[in-house]
């Protein structure tokens, strides 16, 4: 099986942007025993101007520069912890750093396509991010629930995973609506699942519920199954990949 994992920041970081070390340890540990069961792994990994702004010690920035001078200290720090965590477990890690042209350009789209299947063959793992440090908002792809999609979409996975810091989809807002239920299945995307996306996420992160809609759009559409899960527990991954119950999964449609 081809996964995509997408790591939101508040997963890989605590709210102050320092990396949760355990934790992230525990995703790594997870992520090389699913590749040495044979999955093929791509991970996209937010967290870059978050730590990033730790490390630099000032709030999450608002203004470009700022922004992109975190995400250059960040990725540094996020970088180097993947290759050191990996490399205990045997498995070499690949950086690779994306903007929406890279997808909108069909021959940039070709040249990251032959190169992710070309890490794929050597048994390394991608981890993509967006190129922060570069990207503008006439480039950037903006989150990191939408690149997954993108590349769960032309690397044409099996599985996308986004990891976060919430459940899945709920009938309603559940910090506001403590009767709100999980919503376990979604066989088809309809308005009435799109009004039940809120607004942004976390303090640390760029996405929420309404990003990850639009991932589940875009990674169905292409036949992608994709679940939305609490990345809190590293170990849900197994049961995800086994087809039980977690989170909410959004059926492919050419799985349907």
């Amino acid at each position: 099986m081809r996964i995509v994992i997408k790591i939101g920041t508040s997963t890989l970081a605590y709210a102050g942007g320092r990396l949760n070390i355990r934790h992230t340890e525990e995703l790594v540990k997870t992520f090389s025993d699913l590749k040495n069961a044979g999955h093929e792994i791509i991970l996209v990994s937010s967290g870059a101007i978050g730590m990033g702004a730790g490390k630099l010690q000032i709030d999450r920035p608002t203004d470009m520069a700022t922004k992109q001078a975190a995400a250059s200290v960040g990725q540094c720090e996020l970088m180097y912890t993947y290759d050191r965590l990996f490399t205990e477990y045997n498995h070499t890690v690949a950086q690779i750093l994306v903007t929406r042209e890279d997808f909108n350009s069909p021959t940039r789209l070709m040249n990251l396509e032959n190169t992710l299947y070309r890490l794929l063959q050597l048994g390394a793992i991608p981890i993509i991010n967006e190129n922060d440090s570069v990207a503008t908002e006439e480039i950037s792809v903006g989150d990191n629930d939408t690149m997954g999609a993108l590349v769960a979409k032309y690397m044409r996975a099996d599985l996308l995973v986004l990891l976060s810091d919430i459940d899945g989809l709920y009938t309603a807002d559940p910090h506001t609506h403590p009767e709100a239920e999980l919503i376990s299945n979604v066989p088809e995307i309809t308005p009435q699942v799109e009004a039940l996306a809120g607004g942004a996420g976390s303090k640390l992160g760029t996405g929420g519920m309404a990003t990850k809609i639009m991932a589940a759009k875009l990674a169905t559409s292409a036949g992608v199954d994709m679940v939305i899960a609490n990345g809190a527990n590293a170990l849900v991954l197994y049961d995800i990949v086994a087809g039980r119950p977690v989170g909410t999964r959004f059926a492919g449609r050419a799985r349907r």
